[in-house]
């Protein structure tokens, strides 16, 4: 029975104990955390299917004549780990980006397909590698959000021998989501942080939709413009290709105010617009649509430039980047998980803990009443020793009328036939009435001392009874059995001088004497019979 209790208790502790200690562990940055997103330029609908849905700007042609573009389609491919330092409070992220030119369509409408070279070798300008880079940040492991502790861009590949820091620049004042978002979204704004501009950006909730059979809450934040040129490279100067001093003729500007040769620096911009779908119970981010734009301008914006100058643009990168059918499904499945563990923590162990445990303390509680129960209904047994203290178990002697009359009751049978009956059924006489029991030949009357029983009082205190002279006991009546009436016997032969073998004894061991004689002779009495 105690068994039950514990558990019972236990129960009700392990469900109270679950959601309020245990899930709040559970909604954690996974330290095991590995997100891997292939994404791939579509159309302007977002509809996939066109070869060469982007458009870049064609580095070799740099060194040519006139500027050009190149339509392709680009694969942007990420993979996000945790590396360290992590630890109980806090879990680093790195993760590795890069954008390859799947496929080019030439000047002849032709498709070619660039090669990447390896790692270390030297690259050309028609690699097709376009952009490669880096991101570590630290984030809290329960809020999701940077911490400051670890945050920083590779921009380069670190040769052996090169520390890590050498390549990358640090990014400061990092507050924005990037790779997951914190747990238990709501439907309001968020910052989310652009590592291509290098800030914070606003992410604004649009809508509640579902994505495979999960919901999720759809945000979008738009990247303002921003000139890529002030963002320094490792060696704290402009990133390669963000600022380009050619003459007004390669560019292909020609108006008033513009010579052909006239040297014209057109500075790199960039600007988007991102969204992204979010699981709201865990923060994952289960599909990614952005629209990617990249293009030279003039910094100079003035009334004196000329107009040509100043209207001038020229796409660098312009493409819409959507997450893959296959990297939606995986994350789609890794949120439903995540998901599925805080709701059996949260809600369905406890229900279910809380539950037994009730059944199992209302069977404690059942089968400790009902023991009450039982022994509040149990008689004492009559062989306990008296303490002495009057009580229903003091037992007293009764007079012998009254001993009598018990044993004959205590010989009569168990069922009651009824003062008539039993008096002609068994020919005793007939039983005693209350008060001949306390005074047998004396009805009505108390002959033994005892103060008549108040039937209002509580507690009846019975005197100690006198000392009664009984009458003697009578003698035994005589034994009504008599000698046995036997005929006469024969007197037994002599026995002959040889000893009767063993064989004839068993065959007759009396001869012809009837063995209901008495073998003895008439001298010996019965067995029953009173001596002389």
């Amino acid at each position: 029975m105690a068994l039950l209790a514990f558990l019972g208790i236990a129960c009700i502790a392990a469900a109270i104990t679950i959601p309020t200690y245990l899930v709040p562990k559970l909604k954690v940055v996974p330290l095991d955390l590995d997100i891997t997103s292939d994404a791939s330029t579509v159309s302007d609908e977002g509809q996939a299917g066109e070869r060469f849905p982007a458009v870049i700007f064609d580095r070799c042609s740099v060194s040519e004549s006139k500027a050009a573009q190149l339509n392709v389609n680009l694969r942007q491919q990420r993979r996000s780990i945790i590396v360290e330092p992590s630890n109980a409070d806090q879990a680093t992220l790195q993760s590795a980006q890069t954008v390859l030119i799947e496929r080019v369509e030439d000047a002849d409408g032709a498709e070619t397909t660039p090669t990447v070279a390896a790692a270390g070798d030297e690259r050309t300008c028609s690699d097709g590698l376009l952009t490669a880079n880096i991101d570590r940040v630290s984030v809290d492991r329960q809020t999701s959000a940077p911490n400051g502790d670890v945050s920083s861009l590779q921009l380069e590949a670190d040769p052996e021998g090169v520390p890590v820091e050498d390549v990358s620049v640090r990014l400061d004042d990092r507050k924005g989501f990037q790779y997951k978002f914190g747990f238990g979204v709501q439907q309001r704004d968020y910052y989310y942080y652009d590592l291509n501009t290098r800030q914070d950006t606003v992410a604004s909730f649009v809508e509640e939709k579902t994505i495979d059979g999960l919901d999720v809450y759809h945000f979008k934040t738009e990247v303002p413009e921003t000139d890529l040129s002030d963002l320094p490279n490792p060696q704290d100067e402009a990133p390669l290709g963000t600022i380009l001093n050619m003459p007004a003729k390669w560019w292909g500007i020609s108006g008033r105010g513009v010579r052909a040769n006239d040297l014209i620096e057109m500075h790199r911009f960039g600007a988007a617009v991102r969204h992204v779908y979010v699981e709201p119970v865990t923060g994952t981010i289960v599909d990614g649509y952005e629209e990617q734009h990249q293009y030279f301008r003039s910094v100079d914006d003035s009334e004196d430039a000329p107009a040509a100058i100043r209207d001038f643009r020229m796409d660098a990168l312009k493409a819409n980047f959507k997450w893959s059918d296959t990297t939606v499904s995986q994350q789609v499945a890794r949120a439903d998980k995540y998901v599925g563990q805080l709701r059996w923590g949260g809600t369905y162990v406890p229900i279910i803990l809380g539950v037994l445990g009730a059944l199992f303390l209302l069977g404690w509680g059942w089968l400790f009443f009902r023991g009450r129960k039982d022994d509040a209904g149990t008689p004492a047994d009559p062989d306990t020793p008296d303490d002495g203290t009057p009580g229903d178990h003091d037992y007293r002697p009764a007079a012998a009328g009254a001993g009598a009359a018990a044993a004959g009751a205590a010989a009569a049978p168990t069922e009651y036939l009824g003062d008539a009956e039993q008096t002609t059924e068994f020919g005793g006489e007939a039983p005693l009435r209350a008060d001949e029991y306390w005074a047998p030949g004396a009805a009505g009357e108390q002959t033994t001392g005892l103060p008549p029983i108040d039937p209002t009082a509580d507690t009846v205190a019975f005197e100690p009874l006198p000392d009664l002279t009984l009458p003697p006991m009578p003698a035994a009546p005589a034994d009504d059995f008599g000698p046995l009436d036997l005929p006469d016997l024969p007197d037994l032969p002599d026995q002959p001088a040889e000893q009767t073998g063993d064989d004839e004894f068993w065959a007759n061991p009396l001869g012809d004497t009837d063995f209901r004689d008495n073998p003895f002779g008439d001298d010996q009495r019965g067995r029953h019979e009173r001596p002389d």
